[in-house]
């Protein structure tokens, strides 16, 4: 009796311990953290890998491995021809980096910060936005201009602007605007492939926040679409439209927001220009109501053109009430850390505009 009720106890927890091993067996893996920093990382060192016409060049990406660490170890890896050290002239060296793309190479051009790109706005405007064009499709400019774009923190006026209306005004360029990795991943290597001058607008903020990655955006063939904008929360009371950073801050807000019992619909821009106007239109179409987010000014800023699309298209009808644009203070950036706070849109002006829209 006692040797088959051990035979009996035995044989269960032998059976227990299958089905355990069974049941972690069939779980799906943990999803990969990474962060922004590494995710462009990861997408420039397997174009350089995949295509040798591509290179790096800009202050400080080889031998110091990036202002921001965003190139480190490629300089070990693909050497001095494809990574390149600069002086300090971003007229000079953005000028080296058209003029190769016109030359049939594929450049990767890093300002330090975008507010160093005002030094070479020619050569991006007038030389890289304009050729293709003017030479009525024969002379193609396959370059990305990336770097952090925005306000970081404590850095003050001359250091802390948005461009993402700036150069989204021009037609001839591409204008992307990523949150997460999987974005900057994807967004990246779209970027570096396209046959067209891309400003590639990124966050310092944002590079060591690490976010999920599935399986599909590690694979080498992983790309994101330039262009098509995606929905990061489904909602059915109110839309809230932004990019980069901000996209963080709206997620947060609706997440508030929902205790309060409004349903908010968020939406990751990703492209500037083009603009998916037909996704900002379906949702505003189903919730009837949009605020735009956006942390640079508000005078003609993507807040301001958004608005005009959704006036001039079909969703102008579908609205409850007018469209509201929460945006940075119309001020140079002051250095004070309050101030700098007060400047910038918060998760608390988001909720409150969404509440006054909703008027509630």
């Amino acid at each position: 009796m006692a040797t088959s009720l051990r035979c009996f106890l035995r044989s269960g927890k032998q059976a227990v311990l299958v089905g355990v091993r069974r049941g972690l067996h069939r779980s799906s893996p943990a999803a990969v953290q990474v962060t922004v920093r590494d995710a462009l990382n990861q997408a420039m060192d397997e174009e350089l890998e995949r295509d040798e016409r591509v290179f790096l060049l800009g202050e400080e990406v080889a031998q110091y491995d990036g202002a921001y660490k965003v190139s480190r170890g490629l300089w070990k890896k693909y050497g001095d021809k494809r990574i390149i050290d600069t002086p300090i002239s971003e007229m000079g060296f953005a000028g080296i980096a058209v003029g190769a793309a016109m030359a049939g190479l594929r450049p990767i051009c890093e300002f330090m910060t975008f507010n160093f790109s005002m030094q070479a706005i020619d050569q991006v405007i007038n030389s890289a936005a304009k050729t293709y064009y003017m030479s009525a499709g024969l002379q193609p400019v396959p370059i990305v201009f990336r770097g952090p774009n925005g306000a970081s923190a404590g850095v003050a006026a001359q250091h802390s602007q948005c461009f993402a209306a700036w150069y989204a005004h021009c037609p001839g360029l591409k204008v992307v605007s990523p949150w997460n990795a999987e974005d900057a991943k994807g967004l990246l290597k779209s970027s570096i492939r396209d046959d067209n001058p891309v400003v590639f607008l990124e966050n310092e903020l944002m590079y060591g926040v690490p976010f999920e990655m599935s399986d599909e955006s590690q694979s080498k063939d992983f790309t994101i679409p330039i262009g098509k904008a995606k929905v990061e929360r489904q909602g059915t009371h109110i839309t809230l439209v932004s990019h980069s950073r901000m996209v963080g801050h709206c997620l947060d807000a609706a997440a508030v927001l929902a205790k309060e019992g409004i349903d908010c619909e968020v939406i990751n821009l990703r492209t500037i220009r083009p603009l998916d106007v037909e996704c900002i239109e379906g949702s505003v179409m189903k919730t009837n109501h949009l605020v735009t987010v956006e942390g640079g000014w508000p005078q003609f800023g993507v807040g301001a053109e958004i608005c005009a699309r959704i006036m001039e298209g079909p969703a102008f009808n579908y609205l409850d009430s007018p469209v509201t644009r929460v945006t940075g203070v119309d001020i140079p950036m002051p250095y004070a850390k309050i101030l700098e706070e007060n400047s910038l849109p918060q998760v608390k002006d988001i909720i409150f505009s969404v509440k006054k829209t909703l008027n509630v």
